[in-house]
This record gives C-alpha cells, sequence and structure tokens, in this order.
C-alpha cells in the first residue's frame, strides 16, 4: 500500500516549511502518531531518539500529533509541548485526524514505517518496540543501499530553538514546607531541584542542570525530568520521572542518593510485587505524597499508585489493577488513568487521574474501595462547574488538600479549581480558561501542573509560563514570584 501524503494547511514545526512525501523520496520514514497527553508517547520518544541518532543518514522521523484533548490541538500549546519534550524532528498537526484516518490508526501511540519508495512497510501500535524497528530499519536500508536507491543525504536541521530567558524552564512541580519556610521547585526542563525559601530566594540548588542519571554531591548529580517531590526533616525524596526512579536528597550533607527503581522501565503493567525499593522496576513516577512513614507514588506510567515503606524499604503496588480505565472497586480491582498527581487529607489519598479527567479518591485503609469524586471516562472531559457527574475537568495534574477541600490544577483548561469531596461539587476559582501570564485578582496560567500550600499561601507551578505563582488564598489575588540567585 503506497503512503497516503500528508494534507495541505497543516501546521508544520520544527521545518522551515511544510513536507510532503515527495520530498522524502530514497529515505525511511517514521511517523509517530501520538498526543501529548500521553505516557506511552512521551515513552516512545526515548526510542525515537534513538533510531535518529541511529540512522541519522538513512532515517526520518516525523510526529503526527493527532491531540486527543481539545487543548492539544491549539498550535501554540503544541508547540510550547514540543519544546518540553525536547523533540527536535519535524511534528505536524494532525488537529483533525485527517493523516490519522488516512492511515487507519486505532491507538496512541502508533508508529508507522514507510520504504524509500513510498510504500508502507508496516505499523507498531502501542511502545517497546525499539529493537523490532531496529532490526526493520537496517534491513530495509540495506537493500535499498544495495540497489542505489536510498538517499542518505542528512535533512537540514530545523531552526535554533530560541532561548526562554528564564530563570525555571517548564516547572512540574512545587513543595511548599511551612515548618521548615521551604520551597522546592522541580525545574523540570533545567534538570534540577531548587530549594528556595518561601520568598523565591534560592539556597540551594540540586543538579547539575544537565540530563542524566547520577547519585552524588548535590552540584553533579543529575536527574531527568524531575517532578513531585515529598519532605520529611532534611530528607527529601524526588520523583525521578524520565530514569524511573526515585531519589533522596539529604539536604544538610549535600548528597543523593537513589531511594528506589533500578533505573529499568517496568513493562508488567498488571504484576503485583512487594520487593526491596532498589531493585524495582519503576514506570514513571510522577508525584509523592507522604504520610507519616510511607511514601506514596503517582506512578503515572504503570497507572496505579505504589507505595514505599521508609521503614522496611519494602516498595510495591498500593492501589490500581495496571489497566488505563476509570472504574472504582477495591485496591487490587480498581482502575487508573495515568494519575499525576496525589496529596492527603489523612484519611485518604486524593489523585488527580489525568488521562480520565478525573479526581480519584483512595482509602488509606485498603480494605475499602477507591471511588470517583469527580470525572466519568477516558473521553469525558470539558470544562464545566457544578456537581456529581455534570462536572468536567481537561487532563488535571495537580491536587492539593488545603482548608478542608481539594485545590485542583485542572491543566488543560487553564485554571485552579475547588472541589469538595464530600459533595462532588467544584467551581472554578483562579483563570478563566484562557492560557496566559497575569497577575492581580483574575489572574491567567498557562497548563499549571503542580499545587502546595503552605502558610495561607497556595504556591502554583505554572509550567508553560516557565513560572511559580503565589496566591494569597484569603483575598484570591495572584502574583508571579520572583526567583532569586538561581
Amino acid at each position: 500500500m503506497r503512503a497516503p501524503d500528508f494534507p495541505a494547511g497543516k501546521t508544520w514545526l520544527n521545518c522551515r516549511q511544510p513536507i510532503t512525501l515527495a520530498d522524502l523520496k530514497g529515505k525511511l520514514v517514521l511517523l509517530d502518531f501520538w498526543s501529548y497527553c500521553c505516557i506511552n508517547c512521551l515513552h516512545v520518544l526515548a526510542d525515537l531518539e534513538k533510531l535518529e541518532r541511529r540512522y541519522r543518514r538513512e532515517l526520518v522521523v516525523i510526529g503526527v500529533h493527532s491531540g486527543k484533548f481539545p487543548n492539544e490541538k491549539d498550535a501554540d500549546n503544541l508547540r510550547q509541548a514540543v519544546r518540553r519534550l525536547g523533540i527536535r524532528h519535524p511534528v505536524v498537526n494532525d488537529d483533525d485526524f485527517a493523516i490519522w484516518q488516512s492511515y487507519t490508526v486505532k491507538a496512541w501511540p502508533t508508529l508507522v514505517l514507510i520504504d524509500p519508495e513510498g510504500y508502507i512497510a508496516g505499523y507498531a501500535p502501542g511502545e517497546g518496540h525499539y529493537e523490532m524497528l531496529d532490526e526493520a530499519i537496517g534491513a530495509i536500508a540495506g537493500v535499498y543501499r544495495e540497489a542505489g536507491l536510498l538517499d542518505e543525504e542528512p535533512l537540514e536541521p530545523p531552526p535554533a530553538e530560541p532561548a526562554d530567558g528564564t530563570p525555571l524552564r517548564f516547572p512540574g512541580k512545587v513543595l511548599a514546607d511551612a515548618a521548615s519556610g521551604r520551597l522546592l521547585v522541580a525545574d523540570s526542563q533545567h534538570h534540577r531541584i531548587l530549594v528556595c525559601n518561601l520568598d523565591g530566594a534560592v539556597q540551594q540548588v540540586i543538579g547539575s542542570g544537565e540530563a542524566g542519571d547520577r547519585d552524588g554531591p548535590l552540584a553533579s548529580c543529575s536527574f531527568r525530568n524531575p517532578q513531585g517531590m515529598a519532605l520529611r526533616g532534611e530528607d527529601l525524596w524526588v520523583a525521578d520521572t524520565g530514569n524511573h526512579r526515585l531519589r533522596i536528597c539529604d539536604l544538610s550533607s549535600g548528597r543523593v542518593g537513589t531511594a528506589a527503581g533500578s533505573g529499568r522501565q517496568n513493562r508488567e503493567p498488571r504484576a503485583w510485587r512487594i520487593g526491596p525499593a532498589r531493585g524495582s522496576d519503576l514506570n514513571s513516577p510522577w508525584d509523592l505524597c507522604r504520610v507519616e512513614d510511607f511514601l506514596f507514588v503517582a506512578m503515572a506510567g504503570q497507572h496505579r499508585i505504589w507505595l514505599l515503606d521508609l521503614r522496611s524499604g519494602e516498595m510495591g503496588p498500593f492501589a490500581g489493577n495496571g489497566v488505563e480505565a476509570l472504574r472504582d472497586g477495591s485496591v487490587d480491582k480498581c482502575s487508573l488513568a495515568q494519575p499525576s498527581g496525589v496529596t492527603s487529607n489523612g484519611t485518604h489519598l486524593f489523585v488527580a487521574d489525568s488521562e480520565a479527567s478525573a479526581i480519584r479518591a483512595v482509602p488509606l485503609d485498603p480494605r475499602f474501595p477507591v471511588t470517583t469524586v469527580v470525572g466519568r471516562g477516558l473521553f469525558d472531559y470539558g470544562d464545566v462547574d457544578g456537581s456529581g457527574d455534570e462536572v468536567r475537568l481537561q487532563h488535571p495534574m495537580g491536587v492539593c488538600w488545603a482548608e478542608g477541600e481539594l485545590l485542583v490544577a485542572d491543566t488543560y483548561n487553564h485554571k485552579i479549581k475547588r472541589i469538595a469531596p464530600s459533595s462532588r461539587s467544584s467551581r472554578s476559582w483562579l483563570g478563566d480558561g484562557t492560557p496566559g501570564l497575569r497577575d492581580g485578582d483574575q489572574p491567567r496560567f498557562f497548563e499549571p501542573s503542580g499545587l502546595s500550600q503552605a502558610g495561607g499561601r497556595l504556591y502554583v507551578a505554572d509550567t508553560n509560563n516557565h513560572c511559580v505563582r503565589v496566591v494569597e488564598m484569603a483575598a484570591g489575588t495572584t502574583e508571579t514570584l520572583v526567583i532569586a540567585d538561581s
């Protein structure tokens, strides 16, 4: 089957002009059908980067972004996601699913390999196909090289990415601690953690600033896309998302170690094993919540909540059966959908279940069932206040228990909402739904992803604005925090 060409009129990123398949004659082409909300799609990016390096002369990777959520279809929002994820290959915004339908794609992610003569060589839905693709690309390239039909002239590189000029780059999560007067900021795309006071003055920098996977002194250790954090005294745990690990930082001694994770991605979504934390395979841990001697982990890539017993060092699943869905029930039979934020009121965990656009309640006592506070399913989303089943969110990623209710970063609606679990009611509090950066009593945010409260203030990781916002909760006014000496 000859590969369908790209429709005219699409927005292209990371290239100087729109691309046609005729432009790529003589190249192997790998189409990556993805959506930037999807954790499985994000996992594929590492494999694509390896293939691009290995076959830089023979292969062209093109991201076909067929966004699930309305927010993702906007070209400016997609541009931010491409920058945040470090994607350098061309990306086309398939906002109406025209390319998706022409290739009869059924799921995110799906990879389609096209040979140098423009024929489809194969499909690979899902993730974890690096070895198969490596073998196929190498074999096809060899045949066409021998026939003299392979174009091995590298494509012109994309335009240079402009510098953000901000102290932070796509911060993912924040943690405010009133007892120690600290504000911890996951400066995610600078691959580091900033330890500040509550007014933004930097006290310590954890991480070299380069992506890596290294323990050691604060200045030379390295992370890869760090996200959620938890604190006990001078011990700081970090969800080292891109390395599939949990790190522990001793803020008094100035050293970083590995608390959990072998570094291997867990590809057994339904296995239920309890074992030594450092030997456990994790899968994109995204947020952390400490309750006494237990550390709960929003394991986004496995659609589960995990538990690390800080006394025994044992770790394993706590809630979720590994199936991506919204299904209530017992902790071992319920289904979650890419949990990306977690908080606690002392009796329950409350989870921002991003792909289901839901908030879930997970009891700390596993004898009781997991329930849904708001949300209906994987394809039920929007921006609707109210109560019960009428409430709609759009890919929430942050949640914080404060003053007897939940504060939720309704990420793709660019809002902060207040949700009462007892009445299952939700109301918009901050933000008007338009992405932007505006302080005052009518603020705007741009895909906020993390929340933390201390001393009557709410701290917001305003991800696409590259900053932390501070909300005076009593007044409802917002200002942008100045991060000094970082």
